[in-house]
């Protein structure tokens, strides 16, 4: 009977965390900034079907970066974590910070288990709140870890260097018109540090607008009104007819794998 091949529990570890980040860095960069009413999330997609941002509930959105097949698990599971929260408690009592938890659990129980691979996944939970002072953005790592950021927050590709970028750009009290622009351009950056152009249909940009008088927050923005943000021109997003609310459920569907 030979021997078993023996590796350590820090370089197993070790080593299940490089297979998760090398998956990540696969997948295109996406951003998401907070501004004057509310969070922005812009990420490079040109499909105009599958998405990598979704609503979860009233206030709370949610982006992924990754293997699409893994991070709508994950989504469909949270869409069902906060409708069964708010039909039996309250929808006041859904937050960010409750489904980031959730996530938590699931992502470190998976990166833990030797019995499957570790999600190849980044997630971002953010809530607008009733001012900019209650607004949350949490990111989430492949390894179940919370970091709890402000103002802006990249993952996916080259994250490092676009939250870089971002940290010396982003100001509070930015118009939405200034944080898309802004994501854009960190966007727009490569690794070399030279910089290309992306078309705004090949944008993936929505909203969580503090400023709708719906209870649900999250919008999409396209067509017409993405053109004359990305040109400085905020406009009313509430009234334009190409803003499109994003449904909470599963037919919200994203790319059946990251590119």
């Amino acid at each position: 009977m030979s021997t078993p091949f023996y590796v350590s529990p820090q370089q197993a570890m070790a080593d299940r965390a490089e297979y998760a980040r090398k998956g990540i860095a696969r997948g295109r960069s996406l951003v998401v900034l907070q501004y004057a009413d509310g969070i922005v999330f812009v990420g490079e997609n040109p499909s105009r079907a599958l998405h990598k941002f979704s609503e979860i509930y009233d206030r709370i959105g949610f982006a992924a970066a990754g293997k699409y097949n893994e991070y709508e698990n994950l989504r469909i599971g949270g869409v069902r974590y906060a409708d069964l929260r708010g039909y039996t408690y309250d929808r006041g009592d859904v937050t960010a910070r409750g489904l980031a938890n959730v996530y938590a659990q699931t992502l470190g129980t998976i990166f833990s288990s030797a019995a499957e691979k570790p999600y190849e996944v980044e997630l971002v939970v953010a809530e607008v709140g009733e001012t900019p002072e209650g607004d949350q953005i949490y990111r989430l790592p492949h390894d179940g870890s919370i970091v709890d950021e402000h103002g802006s927050v990249a993952v996916g590709g080259n994250a490092e260097q676009i939250s870089s970028y971002l940290d010396q750009r982003h100001r509070d009290g930015m118009t939405l018109s200034e944080a898309l622009k802004l994501a854009v351009q960190a966007l727009s950056r490569d690794t070399n540090g030279s910089e290309r152009e992306i078309p705004a249909e090949r944008l993936e940009v929505a909203v969580l607008d503090r400023t709708r008088p719906q209870k649900r927050k999250f919008k999409r923005i396209t067509g017409r009104q993405l053109a004359r943000l990305l040109q400085g021109d905020d406009g009313d997003a509430s009234k334009d007819a190409t803003g499109v609310d994003g449904p909470a459920d599963a037919a919200d569907a994203g790319d059946t794998e990251e590119k």
